[in-house]
């Protein structure tokens, strides 16, 4: 049997609850989540999809901020954040059993959907469609959803498909995963991949995921993609 997972992520997810918590629109509002009482220095714990688009980037500090762009600062609530996060699991579990979902932070979690589908009469993405849209009209909270054949594609699929997907979700398969994203740039993009490694990886030469193989085959990490 062909297995479906879905990796589900709530969009800036501290920004976006403190937007809602004010009545307002993520996507139209500038803010932060800091604790300015530590001055200009301060990490931003998370900013709103607005400012993203602006081009500040998480986990940024507030003095990088440019001072061109206006923003409120909202405090960070880590027991609010939590409620949210909880009522949305309460959401997976309206469709799936807890055995078939694994919490991967407190904003993200996969689910293994694949006995689901034909109960639902539903394909991956349809399932994914509807689970969105109910913690939306819930919750008000924004999210996306990698869909994948195996754990490791839901993942990319949701970091880096779904990112340029007009609804928010990304599909990869073996295959797709070879044609789309062998040659993609740069490593970082890719799930446990940071900046550090991907400097290592390019003083050898390795710039893709396709010059990784001879690595990765032989550790045996990717063996169902080769």
């Amino acid at each position: 049997m062909q297995k479906y997972y879905l990796c589900i992520d709530l969009k800036t997810f501290y920004a976006s609850v403190e937007c809602v918590e004010r009545g307002l629109d993520p996507f139209n509002t500038n803010l932060v989540v800091a604790d300015d009482s530590r001055g200009k220095g301060t990490i931003c714990l998370a900013v709103s999809p607005k400012m993203k688009m602006l081009g500040v980037k998480n986990r940024c500090r507030l003095f990088e901020i440019p001072p061109t762009i206006k923003y409120m600062i909202a405090m960070p609530r880590m027991k609010k954040y939590i409620e949210y996060s909880a009522n949305i699991y309460a959401i997976y579990l309206k469709y799936f059993s807890k055995e078939d979902i694994h919490v991967y932070s407190i904003d993200e979690a996969f689910m293994d959907v694949t006995n689901y589908l034909k109960m639902y009469q539903m394909n991956p993405v349809e399932l994914a469609k509807t689970i969105i849209k109910d913690i939306y009209k819930n919750y008000g909270i924004t999210a996306t959803a990698g869909i994948g054949t195996n754990m490791y594609l839901a993942k990319i699929a949701l970091d880096i498909t779904a990112k340029h997907s007009a609804t928010n979700i990304g599909y990869l398969d073996e295959e797709k995963y070879k044609k789309e994203l062998w040659y993609h740039k740069p490593l970082s993009d890719f799930w446990q991949i940071g900046k550090g490694i991907e400097r290592r990886l390019n003083k050898m030469r390795v710039f893709t995921m396709y010059m990784m193989l001879p690595i990765l085959t032989k550790k045996g990490y990717i063996r169902n993609l080769v």
